[in-house]
């Protein structure tokens, strides 16, 4: 059974079909990349899953529990965490803060104090920070904030929306070293990503969005040697 199954979902922005029939899944332990060009309904498959934008039609499996049309915030009890895109950081609020925002739905003190020291050690520049305000710190070191918010809440699996968007080639890098650490400790991912190449790299399965449907599915592997993704994404002539 897949940790997480997407099930012919469609999703509307006013009378915009912005998904039409989208069918995704995750196992357990993998990573899983959404490619696709700006306005293929990468970000709004994440909001639809995370409740944010409702699907329409269609249903959502976690872990077989149909959390279809529950709130945002039941989802995120329910073990989904989200990094968005543009890192939507709470900017007047520290370092430390934003983090504790992330466990907001957690009664634990203790794990929630282990858990902060878990996204220190894995980002030891927010260590230093940890007093500093969010709006305060670079591009990239609020992307790595936006990551480990969301990984307070203890999710099941992560959604990553655009994590390497606006940042220096040298901190791309370091963000997708990161991306496959985590999965490499246990963390479920399911990743939305502008660089085709990067996301490829690092993925064990992919998909291609165009226009609101899935136009590809294959292995990463699979897709990195595809003549279409190699020519559309990923820039080879």
């Amino acid at each position: 059974m897949a940790l997480l199954e997407v099930r012919d979902i469609h999703t509307y922005y006013g009378k915009i079909h912005a998904l039409k029939g989208i069918s995704i899944s995750v196992d357990e332990g993998e990573i899983v990349t959404l490619i696709g060009a700006n306005g293929a309904g990468k970000t709004t498959t994440l909001n639809t899953i995370c409740g944010l934008t409702p699907a329409s039609e269609g249903q959502i499996l976690l872990d077989g529990e149909d959390i279809t049309r529950l709130k945002p915030h039941e989802i995120v009890k329910r073990g989904v965490g989200q990094a968005p895109e543009g890192r939507k950081i709470f900017t007047r609020l520290t370092v430390r803060e934003n983090l504790e925002m992330g466990a907001y739905s957690r009664t634990d003190p203790a794990g929630i104090e282990r858990d902060m020291e878990y996204v220190f050690g894995i980002f030891p520049r927010l260590k230093e920070r940890e007093k500093q305000l969010g709006g305060t710190l670079s591009g990239g070191e609020q992307q790595m904030l936006a990551i480990g918010r969301a990984l307070m809440a203890r999710p099941r699996i992560l959604l990553l929306d655009e994590p390497s968007m606006g940042l220096a080639p040298m901190l791309v890098q370091d963000i997708f070293r990161v991306i496959k650490e985590l999965n490499e400790q246990g963390t479920t991912i399911l990743l939305v990503e502008q660089n085709a190449l990067m996301a490829l790299n690092v993925a064990d399965r992919g998909y291609v969005l165009q226009t609101g449907t899935i136009a590809l599915e294959d292995t990463a592997e699979a897709l990195r040697n595809n003549d279409m993704v190699r020519k559309v994404y990923l820039g080879e002539k």
